[in-house]
This record gives C-alpha cells, sequence and structure tokens, in this order.
C-alpha cells in the first residue's frame, strides 16, 4: 500500500517535471572536479552554497531568527545510486573522493585502491564508445591519474582534508556538468536500464510485468538511519525469507516501481517545509495529486507558522474545508485523498510507525478538534497561538534528562489519536502529571494537555464545567476548587512574606493534591499566620476568597483523589493563578499594598 501510494506520486511529479527522470538523482554534491579536455584536473571547484536555516526565536528585525550554513548543492542531476554498503560499487559521474581520486583520510590502502580501480572500469565501459569531449576528458582522467601523487597536486593540495571528508564530487569540463552531454545522458540510460539476472515477475506496487529488484534504493537523511541510508523494504537475513527466496524476491515489486517510491521519498526527506519531525519520528504529508498547496495548508495548521500575509485567507479556508466546501482562493477540495505517514528508523532499515489515508477535509477537521482540545488561557508574555506537537511531546521528557527524545511509542500512539479522532493514550496524562510531581511546575503546556486528554478521554457533565479555556469561578466541582484554593493560599503567602524564594507549592503541592484532608487542616492554620502580617484590606479580601471556597468544600476535605481528580486539581489550581496574573478583581489589593 505504501510503495503504491509513494509510486503515484512519483509519476504525478514526474509528469509535471519536478522529480528527477527514471535512472537520475539529485543527491547533494560538495565538489566539482573540474577537467582540461586532456583529462589533465584543472582544479576542485567547491559546490556548497550558503543556506538560511530556521533557528529559534526571532531576529532583531522581528522575523524569524535564522543562521546560515554551508550545504552541497542539490540541483544537480547525477545518475541514480544504488545501495552499496560495505561492497565495492562504483557510481557514475559522481562519487565520493575515494572511488573518483582513489584518496581517503588514510594512509593509502588496498580497499582504496580498488575503489578507484572499480569506477576506472564502470567509466570506461560506459563512454569509451561516446565521442564527446567531456566523454574524452574523464575516460583520459581515469588513464592519467595517480592516486599515490594526489596529496601534492596544485588542486588539492590546500583543500585535500576538505575534499577527502566531503561527500560527493562530480565531473566538470569548462563549467558544465555530465548531463548537459546528451551522448553521455544515452549512455547511462542504456546501461541503467539494460536487462538484469532478476526474475520477470508481477510487481506487488504497479500490477505491472516487470524485472524484480533483488534490492531497493536507500534512502538518505532520515533521523536515526546510517549515513550511507536504510532501506524501506530489505531482506538481508535468513530468518526474514521464505519458500527459498533471498532478498527482495520475498516481496516482489519491480525495478521500475523500486525506483519511484525511494525517489519519491527521498524527494519528500529532502522538502524540509512539509515534514515534521517529533522526537525519532519523521512524518510526512501529501495529497494524491501532489499539489503543494494541500500540504502548505496542513504544515501550517500543525505548526502555528503562518505568515501574516496568510492568517485570513487561511482562516477563510479551514472553515470551507471543514463544512466540506471547496476553497477556490487556494485551490483546495476538501474531499481531496491525503496521506500521512510516520517512519523512524533502527540504522539500517526503515520502521513504518504510521500510515493514515483519508481526505482532506477529515484530517483538517482532526487536526483543528485537537487544538481545540488544547485552547487553554495563556499566560500574557506567551506569543504562540497554537501548542505544536513537538513541543507537546518535549512536556513528556524530564527537563535535565541526557535525551531530550520523547518516546517513540508515546509519540505515535498520540498522532494516531490525533489523525483519527480517538482517545489520548493514558500514558501522555501519566506522563505529565508525573512530570508535574517531579518539576512542580503546572506551566501553561501542561494544563492544556491536562485539559484535552480529560475533555477527549474521561469528560463527563461535572466535568464539562471545569474544562474550559479559563477560570469557572462558579464550579462547585470538589477538586477543581482544591486546586483554586491552594492557588489562593499559596498567593497569601507571597502577599505576606514579599521575597520568599520558596513557597508552599514547592513543599506540599502533589500531597495537597493527593490527599488532602491530610494537607490542608495545617495549609489552612499557617495560612492564618500569612493573613496577620497583610494589612486589614489585604486580609479582608484575601479572607473572603478563603472562606467562599472553603464553604464549597464543606468541613471535611477528601481523603484521597484519584489521577483523574489530580488532574482535574492542577486544572483548577493553573486557573486560578491566571486569574491572579491576567485580569483581576477590581477589588483585589495590590501586593505593593502590605505594609
Amino acid at each position: 500500500m505504501i510503495i503504491s501510494v509513494l509510486t503515484k506520486r512519483y509519476n504525478d511529479l514526474n509528469a509535471r517535471g519536478e522529480i528527477s527522470a527514471r535512472g537520475w538523482s539529485h543527491d547533494p554534491v560538495s565538489y566539482g572536479i573540474c577537467l582540461q579536455e586532456n583529462g589533465e584536473v584543472l582544479n576542485i571547484a567547491s559546490l556548497l552554497q550558503k543556506v538560511a536555516i530556521p533557528q529559534k526565536g526571532k531576529a532583531k528585525d522581528g522575523k524569524k531568527a535564522t543562521k546560515e550554513i554551508l550545504r552541497p548543492r542539490q540541483d544537480i542531476n547525477i545518475p541514480a545510486k544504488a545501495g552499496r554498503k560495505s561492497d565495492i560499487k562504483a557510481y557514475f559521474l559522481s562519487d565520493n573522493a575515494k572511488y573518483l581520486l582513489g584518496i581517503d583520510a588514510q594512509a593509502p590502502s588496498e580497499r582504496v585502491k580498488k575503489c578507484f580501480e572499480a569506477s576506472a572500469k564502470l567509466h570506461h565501459e560506459l563512454l569509451d564508445n561516446v565521442d564527446t569531449p567531456i566523454a574524452h576528458a574523464i575516460t583520459s582522467f581515469f588513464d592519467k591519474w595517480d592516486p599515490l601523487k594526489a596529496k601534492e597536486h596544485p588542486a588539492l593540495k590546500d583543500k585535500y582534508e576538505d575534499i577527502v571528508k566531503s561527500g560527493n564530487l562530480i565531473f566538470m569540463l569548462d563549467g558544465k556538468f555530465p548531463d548537459s552531454d546528451s551522448a553521455i545522458c544515452d549512455a547511462w540510460q542504456k546501461y541503467y536500464d539494460a536487462p538484469g539476472d532478476g526474475p520477470v515477475r508481477r510487481c506487488l506496487a504497479t500490477g505491472e510485468m516487470d524485472e524484480i529488484a533483488a534490492t531497493h534504493p536507500v534512502i538518505k537523511g532520515i533521523k536515526g538511519s546510517q549515513p550511507s541510508g536504510a532501506s524501506l523494504s530489505s531482506f538481508n537475513c535468513d530468518s526474514f525469507c521464505s519458500y527459498g527466496k533471498k532478498q527482495n524476491f520475498n516481496a516482489p515489486v519491480g525495478k521500475k516501481a523500486a525506483f519511484a517510491y525511494a525517489t519519491a521519498l527521498q524527494q519528500m526527506r529532502d522538502d524540509r517545509q512539509h515534514q515534521q519531525i517529533i522526537g525519532n519520528t519523521t512524518m510526512f504529508y501529501w495529497a494524491e495529486g501532489s499539489e503543494p498547496q494541500y500540504a502548505d495548508v496542513l504544515g501550517m495548521e500543525i505548526t502555528g507558522d503562518v505568515p501574516d500575509s496568510m492568517q485570513e485567507d487561511l482562516a477563510a479556508a479551514i472553515k470551507l474545508i471543514i463544512d466540506g466546501k471547496p476553497c477556490e482562493k487556494l485551490e483546495l477540495d476538501p474531499n481531496r485523498t491525503f496521506y500521512v505517514l510516520g517512519i523512524d528508523s533502527n540504522s539500517s532499515r526503515f520502521i513504518v510507525r504510521f500510515f493514515y489515508q483519508n481526505s482532506f477535509g477529515e484530517f483538517m477537521e482532526r487536526i483543528n478538534e485537537h487544538y481545540a482540545g488544547l485552547e487553554i488561557e495563556k499566560p500574557a508574555y506567551e506569543k504562540a497561538k497554537i501548542l505544536p506537537l513537538w513541543q507537546m511531546m518535549a512536556e513528556t521528557v524530564k527537563k535535565n534528562a541526557k535525551d531530550k527524545s520523547p518516546s517513540a511509542t508515546l509519540t505515535n500512539a498520540v498522532f494516531r489519536s490525533i489523525w483519527t479522532g480517538d482517545k489520548y493514550p493514558t500514558a501522555l496524562f501519566n506522563s505529565i502529571m508525573l512530570r508535574i510531581r517531579a518539576d512542580r511546575d503546572v506551566n501553561w503546556k501542561r494544563a492544556a494537555i491536562i485539559k484535552a486528554y480529560m475533555l477527549r478521554n474521561i469528560a463527563n457533565k461535572e466535568l464539562k464545567e471545569v474544562l474550559i479555556v479559563g477560570l469557572n469561578e462558579n464550579s462547585t466541582n470538589i477538586p477543581y476548587t482544591l486546586g483554586r484554593l491552594f492557588a489562593l493560599l499559596e498567593y497569601t503567602q507571597k502577599a505576606a512574606l514579599k521575597d520568599i524564594k520558596s513557597t508552599i507549592k514547592d513543599k506540599y503541592l502533589n500531597s495537597a493534591s493527593s490527599t488532602p484532608s491530610v494537607v490542608y487542616p495545617m495549609l489552612i492554620k499557617l495560612c492564618q499566620h500569612h493573613l496577620r502580617k497583610l494589612n486589614d484590606k489585604q486580609r479582608i479580601w484575601y479572607s473572603k476568597q478563603i472562606t467562599e471556597l472553603m464553604g464549597i468544600l464543606g468541613e471535611t476535605y477528601p481523603v484521597r483523589l484519584n489521577l483523574a481528580e489530580q488532574g482535574t486539581f492542577m486544572l483548577g489550581y493553573y486557573h486560578q493563578v491566571q486569574k491572579f496574573y491576567t485580569k483581576k478583581d477590581k477589588d483585589m489589593p495590590n501586593e505593593e499594598e502590605n505594609q
């Protein structure tokens, strides 16, 4: 299913000329070997380009902060490369320094010599009968070049270390790349399309008869995979095989489909605007037909990163889409099939964490339901309009942990809940409560997650009155009121002891939320001492607020609160604290009035 859908994406992009043709790719290239027509090396030209990488925060001009780094070019058309892992296998026209120059960071070795010889053999095989200047220059280069003297060559002398550590190099003549020579392109295409030794079977992905690919192309750059890349489908152990078949003959996919799906997946990986990386999982999303506007809109909705010029248009488009109506201005059809794919890696092969298919309108409705549940009153300094997925999952990780990546199992379960509309995993709620207990910090992100979880998973009529954006002063829910009272007692303490660094929250938040009957009598008694330190106006106001909440609670406190009730407690605490720091009661005295 996944391979079929990715193959269809490749065909859509190829029809519009937006992706490499079969047998070609746009792998990164760092340096160009500039040749003379006689095969002599004239220069080694850097093909690295400055690229602006988004950073956290804002720049001085108010725009998104960026950092410029050097990256290899990825717009050069080069012959496609099959995975070689530890085998000696040369690539045509573009390869690393071991194969094209016969050099390595270490001392000359027999293996590096064999790599160069394999590259020379391949290029002679394909270019000896091609009568063009650049073909002659390349074959002459392999006849003349002496890897043992490379370190002293004028073209390499000053940049030898950089070249051997870099990625791919490519041949050049008069500033032109080999793909500009049609005769070389034809020679490569004929070589690439030549029948192999594989059996001809019906391809599982396309249903057409094709030579079955023994191995599939690797995809590079997915988080967690090895530098040489990893495969989506591979059979490299006997235990994976059956019926005497080896490698990918166990799941017959034709060579055309194997190239197509791998190229489409590589193209999505290189397109950083239309992917999300949460922990170790990379999420890709695209529409059938592969028109970019669908991924653009979903991406902006997921991240909340919407240009000012798009705010009104996006809001109007989302409303139309959710209502099942097309948006002509942005050319969006709510019924268009849409896909979401999540991939992780265990170094040598990929792990498909999830794959969902639905209409674009359904996906947009799901993501909006998710963010509606997370909506909560935020601190005045907080500029974020939504809680992005990566920040949401980051709240489940210990702050001083060496590995900041959230649990892959939990992350994927949350994704499933979002895209299907099912309940959130219990582990999400447990993780947030655990972090609150450890840090004694009920920030807006954690409060929002608690609210969203309880609203979707365990909301009843009584709970719904407190699972709202801001404080519900009329609620009689006991755990919610206990949380409000705790915030009020803490605030009274702060008003009485201005310079206090540690409040009752740091010592009693956990016990107050789990065993109220043990803690609250002591906290109320302590509060009486704090009230005595306030002036008359303050004392009257705080006493009134505390008395009103205690009236709701009655004469006894609950012996124990279960985990769900503890979540309600934390929500009440957060709402009440936000009330103190936002719009204050007109009769509420300022802390500065304390004598």
